[in-house]
């Protein structure tokens, strides 16, 4: 029998959620309130009673109800509720706590009930829901009935015998669309293999090869033979890994793990990793956002012998909030909830997993409009002895921990390898779930003991392809035998091929030496994480998967690892219609000017995000030395985050990143510059000094035809010279190459290429580091750097005038390495009062952030030869606003480094810009403090 518990507030003015809901509704309703309800199957109503007032209710401001309404006054009512069968992280909870209290539970759900007050109809409150986005049809339902129960039942599906062998080019096709993805040369050569071993192969079989071999999981673009203006080059990533690998000074282990490691204090490494979750994201953003989150703080626990996770990053690409509904394509979800649930996914998982997410940005281009870009990154410490990537020996165990399967994640891997149509949505939802950061936790702590006591010999990740890939890359070298009907289930009726491929989260594959698995489960017990016995690494180099008895895949690990063929790819410069500059009429009056520069201020990419960085928990752990906003009133952006991971030591880590869309549209080689120089500028802003830092690399592309394979190509090329310029190598990296839309009525969409370039590295003293506010009054105010002002192509100044242009304005290469040394020496000897980096916005946005930072004005005079606006607006990566105490120790800090003397700060909360001897304008402050903040207050208040 179900027992079904319904808890709420007493009072109307304490119920969030609906007051929430009824601001945004702006009338429509008189009232509306929600209640939380629980269903609870296996126990009597006794129990129940003792579960609402001990567990599920607080009896100060809630009620509950048993088995019966808890409003009864005929409102409209609508309950939303996972599907069956999607992981509710709450459940798992709801079931330890009931146990603790003496209470077992055969299973628990819980769901939302929506109250209507107000003269409304069914259907009325149906748009209203659709309106609100309050239901994701990919993963939650409308309950009509009261379930009969909450057990999923099933018996083990049939492995399936797939008639390959003497298939045609087109059955074949049609056996990979939409499930495979592959190609019909991939195809063949399996079918090659097949028939050569002269059978048929099995459906777990099949699925495994397509995960191996899924571009998400093999790269198969970047590892490519190219074929760019005529002239073969060597494939992507050869490029990428020849030029780091000859910057080798502080690498402890690249791109051979699942994170990049690098060089620390005192025997200590420090390791970082970024990915992306696009596809999960754009269809169900909340549960996309978390298991992104989850996924790469796994990557940096399966790094060597496990790393502990220390903090995390995020980075977001949308349309714009305000995007017209007629604009979304169809099988699209609006950007202003994909903004809004996806940083709730970020804060949630985070927060609960006690990480702080302390370095991120969030970027707008309405050709994000049917994918967006969601970028997540970790970064961990690790003892350097246990760094390098573990390798299992013959007769160690297979060991699964933590999360149980399910068919939640099934086809994730291949799904982010392919295009998106208006059917992914419905298509691929199985491909979503929702994250558990509670379970994902106390699997953390139970395998860093266990990594402390010596009892890991190799970790890896249940990514991409779950167990296929954790346990098929494993055994690569070795091979394995595992048996699936091991593994614990969240539920009966999967079959054996769902077990394998499933992307159930929060597990993690360990090979343990047979004498130490004893010791190992009374670590997990103790941490209430499960672990199961899945199998053996035998030594055969053949992967060999049975549930029970049954054989159901057998395949030559050679083959599966390396048969892929090598793709032969060619770049084609897109011919095109070209932006020309158009030279804008300067702003004439003191009103012109503002407001212009109210407009940039107010742009998606320039705003103030910091109602979104103020959800999550960015000082948990106590290692921030440098906080995400800083200044007067804690509310001046910093450049990048500062850590002090091991607290009682002055040492500590810089983290920053930079990227801009919008460019690598104009000029993918430059663009790509702009975007590495503006991620290093964010470092040395902070005090770091480049020379000891190491750059993780993203791209996340339209899918490679000849014009993005040519402009990804670019691309790599300008992250190459960076290498080579600055001598520092990039460590880690992943590509996603499929954000293309394609519509029902053949319309294409592709996104801004984007390249996040990170950076982190160590510093001797975190007390050695500078913040962006001004510090204090009558101070100088200092350019250094070369800005290119005639080169505004990609700035927010054009944008808000319609334009796009044709020149990223371009980085001096042989001038940055030592402007970058000259700040980093000034800042470790107190020279530099304050520093911020030009970048979005040009130099007036960062003026202004200082000023706002430090609650202090400023007056600048703009160099006579200089057209205003390209001057105040320019984005040139790679110069810098510096405060000094006077123009004497500017003389030292300056020395062959180009600088303008700008200015000085004030007092009066006014910023004041002249030229020529003539006043250009006077702003307030405080009024463009408000034009700031206001774009993500509305959004987020």
């Amino acid at each position: 029998m179900i027992q079904t518990i319904r808890v709420m507030s007493l009072n109307e003015k304490d119920d969030m959620k609906g007051l929430s809901i009824k601001t945004e509704l702006n009338g429509e309703v008189s009232s509306v309130r929600t209640s939380r309800l629980y269903r609870l199957e296996g126990i009597d109503r006794k129990n129940a009673s003792i579960l609402a007032k001990k567990l599920l209710a607080e009896p100060i401001n809630q009620e509950f109800s048993i088995n019966k309404p808890i409003i009864k006054n005929g409102t409209q009512k609508v309950e939303i509720a996972y599907k069956p069968g999607v992981m509710n992280p709450e459940v798992a909870s709801i079931i330890k706590a009931a146990r603790d209290l003496g209470i077992k539970l055969k299973a628990a759900d819980s769901s939302w009930e929506y109250y209507f007050f107000g003269k409304l109809n069914k259907d009325e409150i149906n748009k209203i829901v659709e309106k609100l986005n309050l239901l994701n049809k990919t993963v939650e339902y409308i309950v009509e009935k009261e379930p009969q129960t909450l057990l999923i039942k099933g018996k083990v599906g049939l492995t399936k015998i797939i008639p390959l062998k003497n298939m045609n080019d087109e059955e074949l096709l049609l056996l990979s669309k939409d499930k495979l993805f592959l190609n019909l040369e991939e195809m063949k050569i399996i079918q090659n293999y097949f028939r050569k071993i002269k059978r048929d192969p099995t459906d777990c079989e099949l699925e495994t090869l397509a995960q191996t071999w899924s571009e998400h999981c093999a790269h198969k673009t970047f590892k490519a033979k190219i074929i760019s203006d005529g002239k073969v080059k060597k494939p992507l990533i050869e490029r990428i890994k020849k030029e780091a690998l000859k910057h080798d000074k502080n690498i402890v282990s690249a791109f051979i793990d699942n994170s990049g490691v690098m060089d620390f204090y005192d025997g200590m490494s420090i390791c970082g990793k970024v990915e992306t979750h696009n596809s999960p994201s754009a269809i169900e953003p909340y549960g996309g956002a978390m298991t992104g989150s989850g996924g790469v703080f796994r990557d940096v626990l399966g790094t060597g012998l496990g790393a502990k996770t220390i903090a995390s990053t995020d980075i977001f690409c949308f349309a714009r909030p305000d995007l017209p509904e007629k604009k979304l394509p169809p099988g699209c979800l609006a950007p202003d909830y994909l903004l809004k649930r996806v940083v709730y996914g970020v804060r949630d998982y985070g927060n609960r997993m006690g990480i702080p997410t302390n370095n991120g940005s969030v970027h707008f281009h309405n050709d994000f409009r049917a994918k967006p870009t969601i970028i997540v990154g970790a970064y961990g410490i690790i003892p350097k002895k246990l760094a390098q990537k573990g390798k299992p020996k013959v007769g160690d165990l297979v060991i699964a921990v933590g999360g149980r399967t399910g068919r939640d994640g099934i086809h994730g891997n291949t799904f982010a390898s392919a295009e998106m149509t208006e059917r992914t949505i419905d298509v691929h939802s199985s491909a979503v779930q929702i994250g558990n950061a509670i379970e994902e936790k106390r699997m953390f702590d139970a395998i860093i003991e266990a990594r402390d006591k010596g009892f890991i010999r190799a970790i890896q990740d249940c990514g991409a392809g779950g167990f296929s890939s954790a346990i098929g890359e494993m055994g690569e070298r070795i091979g394995v035998r595992v048996d699936l009907s091991l593994a614990p289930l969240k539920y009966q009726g999967l079959s054996p091929w769902e077990i394998w491929v499933s992307e159930s989260q929060e597990r993690m594959i360990l090979a343990i030496p047979k004498n130490k698995l004893n010791k190992f489960t009374k670590i997990c017990q103790k941490y209430n994480t499960e672990m199961a016995k899945l199998g053996v690494f035998d030594g055969s180099k053949k992967l060999r998967i049975y549930y029970r008895k049954e054989l159901v895949a057998h395949l030559d690990m050679n083959f599966l690892h390396n048969g892929l063929p090598q793709r032969i790819m060619k770049a084609k410069k897109p011919v095109g219609k070209i932006n020309k500059e158009k030279i804008l009429k300067t702003p004439k009056t003191q009103r012109d000017w503002i407001n212009t520069l109210e407009k940039v201020l107010s742009h998606g990419n320039v705003c103030s995000k910091e109602p979104i960085v103020r959800l999550y928990d960015h000082t948990v752990q106590g290692t921030n030395a440098l906080t995400s906003f800083t200044g007067e009133f804690m509310d001046g952006p910093s450049d990048a985050a500062v850590m002090r991971p091991i607290l009682k030591k002055p040492y500590g880590m810089i983290i920053s990143h930079g990227l801009n869309p919008v460019l690598n549209n104009i000029d993918p080689y430059n663009g790509s510059i702009w975007a590495a120089v503006e991620a290093l500028s964010n470092y040395v802003a902070a005090g770091g000094d480049y020379r000891q830092a190491s750059l993780i690399n993203n791209y996340i592309w339209p899918f490679p035809d000849d014009e993005s394979l040519w402009s990804l190509d670019k691309s790599v090329d300008g992250v190459v010279e960076i290498m080579r310029r600055f001598k520092i190598p990039v460590i880690s990296g992943k590509d996603r190459l499929s954000s293309t839309y394609r519509g029902p009525k053949g319309e294409v969409i592709k996104i801004p290429p984007v390249l996040c370039m990170s950076v982190f590295g160590k510093i001797s003293d975190v007390a050695k580091t500078v913040s962006s506010d001004f510090k204090k009054e009558n101070s100088v105010i200092y350019l250094a750097g070369k800005l290119d002002t005639n080169a505004m192509g990609g700035s927010i100044y054009y944008d808000t005038n319609g334009l796009i242009g044709s020149r990223v304005p371009p980085s001096d290469l042989n001038l940055l390495p030592r402007l970058f040394t000259s700040i980093y020496n000034s800042v470790q000897k107190n020279k530099i009062l304050s520093v911020h980096d030009i970048s979005e916005g040009g130099i007036v946005v960062s003026l202004f952030e200082m000023c706002a930072g430090g609650n202090l004005g400023a007056d600048i005079k703009i160099p006579q030869k200089e057209k205003t606006d390209n001057f105040l607006f320019n984005e040139t990566a790679g110069c810098f606003l510096i405060e000094l105490e006077n123009d004497k120790i500017a003389k030292s800090v300056f020395k062959n480094i180009p600088n303008i003397k700008l200015g000085s700060t004030k007092r009066v909360g006014l910023v004041s810009v002249e030229q020529g001897g003539k006043k250009i304008f006077e702003a307030d402050i405080k009024r463009l403090k408000k034009v700031w903040k206001k774009p993500m207050e509305k959004l987020f208040s």
